[in-house]
């Protein structure tokens, strides 16, 4: 069984909209053996010429990716986009970014206060921002940029995008595992934020993804790796990991729908939500 498993590549992608030298694109890679996601490599890509190359490797893989895949469908057609997703997205990559935000901040301003922002159904239960939100964190830009690139790649997006059956992308959402293991904040872009105490969090989140102990039960074999996800103050290599995490356990359940429940095709959904 275990040989069969190994036979896919499977991925975990924290994303960024602006790829650049000081922060990129960072990928975790392994496979699943029996219940354990063994991790193999970690790379970062600083631009987006390198990703693009990145999601054409030939298959079998599977990638938990961290950005939404697309809008609420309320959104959608409250804009009159286009209700079917590759030429939603095909719309959307035509929008600047300018354009975007001044959309989404005229629709924000005209709903009452606590309900500003319009949510998919996966958004609440995953406790992931609207894809909306163009700060704090940017999630309408990571869409913007990288929905287009998996829709060009020709992947496999189940239920969304019918494409090449050996390289399937799936949203992931590394907060919706880390919260089930510790409510602390983990992790800071900002050098002099990255402090011991959240230092302490990765800890104990590496440590539960070790012995499985939190809801989707996936075990991390981090190897060589695991010094690397405690000390990396901004996150980035363990999202990565959590993310590469989902994916192994959407292949556990590749016979069961990735173990994705019945939803909406035009907006998606989040792995384990």
């Amino acid at each position: 069984m275990a040989a069969e498993q190994r036979s896919i590549l499977l991925h975990g992608v924290d994303f960024t909209s602006a790829p650049r030298p000081k922060k990129g694109i960072t990928i975790a890679s392994g496979y699943l053996q029996n219940d354990s996601f063994v991790l193999e490599s970690l790379s970062t890509l600083h631009e987006f010429s390198s990703f693009i190359a990145w999601l054409q490797q030939p298959g079998p893989w599977l990638g938990g990716f961290d950005f939404p895949f697309s809008f609420p469908r309320e959104l959608i057609e409250l804009l009159g986009w286009p209700g079917e997703w590759a030429a939603l997205i095909q719309h959307v990559r035509q929008l600047p970014r300018a354009e975007l935000r001044l959309c989404f901040k005229e629709i924000c301003d005209a709903r009452p206060a606590g309900s500003k922002f319009i949510h998919r159904d996966c958004d609440l239960p995953a406790k992931s921002s609207s894809p909306m939100k163009w700060v704090n964190p940017p999630v309408a830009y990571m869409l913007h940029a990288g929905a287009p690139l998996l829709l060009d790649a020709g992947v496999e997006i189940p239920f969304m995008h019918a494409g090449d059956p050996s390289r399937i992308a799936l949203e992931a959402y590394p907060g919706l595992v880390a919260r089930a293991i510790t409510k602390a904040s983990y992790k800071s872009d900002t050098p002099q934020q990255q402090t011991p105490e959240r230092q302490a969090a990765r800890r104990t989140i590496v440590r539960a993804l070790e012995r499985g102990d939190y809801p989707q039960h996936i075990r991390l074999d981090a190897g060589r790796f695991k010094r690397q996800l405690i000390d990396d103050g901004s996150g980035d290599l363990l999202d990565a990991v959590l993310c590469g995490m989902m994916a192994a356990w959407a292949w556990q359940r590749r016979d069961h729908d990735f173990g994705l429940p019945p939803h909406d095709p035009l907006e998606g959904w989040i792995l384990g939500a």
